[in-house]
């Protein structure tokens, strides 16, 4: 069984499949707390919620008719059975997303018959949780994943630039770097891109925070 806040199907709001329709399924419960998380409420020990099984969940999917499932979070890695889950999904022919906040292993993941698409946070001073961060996945991730820096500051940009040189990570797999909403403006990010001819790295603003009402759920 599965602790779910919410399912929903919307536009994916951002990664390697920005713009495309996706089936959204968030899970309960996260392990860190990031100072500019905005799915807090999600993972407050008392948050409603609603148990669903992997039938339930791949045949809700199947009446949608959307290829692409988001598993997010909280940290949807923490759900018990949730390689099942995915293994199911990619049986019945769905792209799989996990947005997985960085502190997981990965290993079995990237080993599994349907490998889902890893889109891996790496949080930077400003979250309060670097510290948490297990860069040895980033040797697992390949050109379908993608590493997201969420930066709030110039000093968030300036770790972004030690990290990707460090681990190489544009050879690796698709980057992206996205302002904390209402902490940096998105021009502050491009000129300091320009600035460090940082080639291969995108900008991603979220999509649904445009469209919708930036604090609206569901979306």
């Amino acid at each position: 069984m599965f602790s779910v806040v919410e399912r929903f199907v919307s536009v994916n709001g951002e990664s390697v499949r920005a713009g495309e329709l996706a089936a959204f399924i968030r899970f309960k419960g996260c392990n860190l707390s990031c100072s500019y998380c905005d799915t807090k409420w999600a993972n407050s020990t008392t948050v409603p919620f609603e148990y669903y099984t992997a039938d339930q969940l791949t045949s809700w999917v199947k009446d949608k008719r959307v290829r692409n499932v988001t598993l997010t979070g909280g940290e949807p890695l923490l759900q018990d059975e949730i390689d099942d889950l995915i293994e199911r999904f990619g049986a019945q022919g769905n792209r799989v997303e996990i947005e997985t906040n960085g502190s997981i292993p990965l290993d079995a993941y990237v080993r599994m018959q349907h490998r889902p698409t890893l889109t891996m946070d790496y949080k930077l001073p400003s979250s309060g949780m670097e510290s948490a961060m297990r860069t040895d996945n980033f040797r697992l991730l390949e050109k379908q994943d993608a590493v997201k820096f969420v930066a709030g500051s110039v000093d968030d940009l300036n770790r972004v630039r030690e990290v990707i040189g460090r681990f190489g990570l544009t050879e690796r797999c698709n980057v992206f770097i996205s302002p904390v909403y209402g902490k940096i403006e998105p021009s502050e990010i491009v000129e300091f891109m320009t600035k460090h001819g940082m080639n291969d790295v995108r900008l991603q603003l979220q999509l649904h925070k445009f469209i919708w009402n930036p604090s609206r759920r569901g979306v």
